[in-house]
């Protein structure tokens, strides 16, 4: 027993790595060793009888924190902590120590053990890490930022243009082929680079969860054969073949026709892009169980194992020359990942490799019941207002893309008033009772949701939003209509006809 006690006592002695003394009930220290004396500083001449609260920093002593650690260990027979300790010559060093309580065979309090350890190069280590996780995340988020508000800016110009086009081929019927091909060309770049910011935009808010979905009763079958048009104009210049298969009757959701159909279109499009002209896709929709199953099958230029387990992950793309033959900004799997989530549902890629081709398989889960089938559509209204023509109010403060929009709209018989600023819209809708207002909500001086707030406050006048942002959850039941720049004239003239399908004035 002597002999063990001695080879302790020795190894206590000699420890570098840890500082090991005794302190007596009082708070003093009653020893030392080599470790403590490397770690703090003191040599034992300099330190024996001097109190432990001399290795706190003045803000812990301040605090009490020598007394607190001395109470704990001598009630609860240990204490331990992680902070911030000093030298003999002033250094700070971060230390992990523990007190412990030595008491005789009676039970009696003798005093205390203290052992530390200096753990300074771990905590700046860890130090570090935390502040590049931060410098991380502020980099994440405001590349968040930057996408969203690029979309905005990128979908000003757009809409004016894609709107005067419109304007341009009512106004100025052709039967020259050249014209028409070119109209035809702008019309199609135009929508590819919605396409292209839409997804921006998405990219963004999908980081930031926030991708807005409106979930009613739909039907799959329809919604993937919108989404197969979507995608027919793409796979034409490819010269591939779709061939579409669905079981009979509708296939019951309850979802976003909208966003199911980006994410369906969106493995459309990726199909299409990685497989050669002439190739082929298979677009199947059926019911399995209580799941309704999408599969998205090509026979183009497949996934190489490596890849297969990142197909969904942001911008990673299959290797591309330099002409970047496939396009694309490496984000369409990613969103329809997203998409399918938000809906409750899976999606997985399959491969067999390189030039065996891909299959997407998206499952989601039916409808509870069959009551939950969507209603036939209205009947759309006439093709122009009849009687007096309805006012429009256009409040925008791109004046290019009001006068565009007034065009189309003077074009397909309504009476419409521009603005430009928030202020003056609420004005004229105040005065001139407009029967619908489309409202921009990046306006100056009073933004869009200030003015339909004001609106909502006085009358039930029918409002359609108009921005480069996308609904902002929580303001969007402001409006009757939410629409995306650069807006589907076609869409906006439809949506125009359900809200004020007659005119009020005779």
């Amino acid at each position: 027993m002597d002999e063990t006690a001695e080879l302790l006592n020795t190894w206590v002695e000699t420890a570098r790595d840890y500082a090991i003394f005794l302190v007596d009930p009082t708070g003093q220290v009653a020893s030392w060793n080599m470790g403590a004396e490397r770690i703090l500083g003191y040599t034992e001449v300099e330190i024996l009888g001097r109190p432990l609260a001399i290795f706190f920093t003045p803000e812990d002593r301040a605090a009490g924190i020598p007394e607190q650690e001395l109470a704990q260990a001598g009630a609860r027979g240990r204490a331990s902590d992680d902070r911030w300790h000093l030298r003999q010559d002033g250094s700070r060093f971060w230390c992990n120590g523990m007190l412990m309580a030595v008491r005789d065979a009676q039970g009696a309090l003798r005093g205390f053990v203290k052992v530390m350890r200096d753990l300074t190069e771990r905590k700046q280590m860890e130090d570090q890490l935390r502040a590049r996780a931060e410098e991380l995340q502020e980099a994440d988020r405001r590349k968040n930022e930057f996408l969203a508000m690029l979309a905005h800016e990128l979908r000003n110009p757009l809409a004016p243009l894609l709107t005067a086009l419109h304007v341009l081929r009512g106004h100025c019927p052709t039967e020259n082929p050249v014209v028409e091909q070119a109209r035809g060309i702008i019309e199609r770049q135009i929508l590819k680079l919605k396409r292209l910011i839409d997804d921006l935009l998405d990219v963004a808010r999908m980081e930031m969860n926030r991708i807005p979905i409106q979930v009613e009763p739909v039907d799959l079958t329809m919604i993937t054969a919108r989404a197969a048009e979507d995608v027919r104009p793409l796979i034409g210049d490819r010269r591939q073949e779709l061939t579409v298969t669905t079981d009979p009757g509708p296939i019951a959701l309850m979802a976003d026709s909208v966003r199911l159909e980006q994410a369906i279109a969106n493995l459309l499009t990726n199909a299409a892009k990685f497989t050669d002209p002439g190739g082929h896709i298979w677009l199947t929709t059926q019911r399995q169980g209580d799941q309704a199953v999408v599969r998205v099958r090509d026979n183009g230029i497949g996934i190489a194992p490596e890849l297969l387990d990142r197909a969904f992950d942001l911008f990673i793309q299959a290797a591309q020359g330099l002409d970047r033959a496939r396009g694309g900004l490496g984000i369409g799997l990613t969103l329809a990942r997203s998409l399918v989530q938000l809906h409750g549902g899976t999606i997985e890629a399959r491969s067999e490799g390189a030039g065996r081709g891909s299959e997407f398989i998206v499952r989601l889960p039916l409808a509870p019941t069959e009551a939950s089938r969507p209603a036939p559509a209205p009947a759309p209204g006439d093709a122009t207002p009849a009687g007096v023509a309805a006012r429009v109010l256009i409040v925008d403060d791109n004046a290019d893309a009001a006068r565009s929009l007034g065009l189309l709209l003077k074009q397909t018989g309504y009476q419409v008033e521009l603005a430009h600023d928030g202020p003056t819209g609420l004005t004229m809708i105040r005065t001139h009772q407009p029967d619908v207002v489309v409202l921009d909500i990046g306006l100056p001086l009073m933004d869009g949701y200030q003015v339909a707030r004001a609106v909502r406050s006085e009358t039930a006048i029918p409002l359609i939003a108009l921005t480069g942002y996308g609904p902002d959850e929580g303001t969007s039941a402001l409006f009757d209509r939410y629409l995306v720049k650069p807006v589907d004239p076609g869409e906006l003239v439809k949506i125009l006809r359900e809200l004020i399908p007659a005119p009020t004035r005779s």
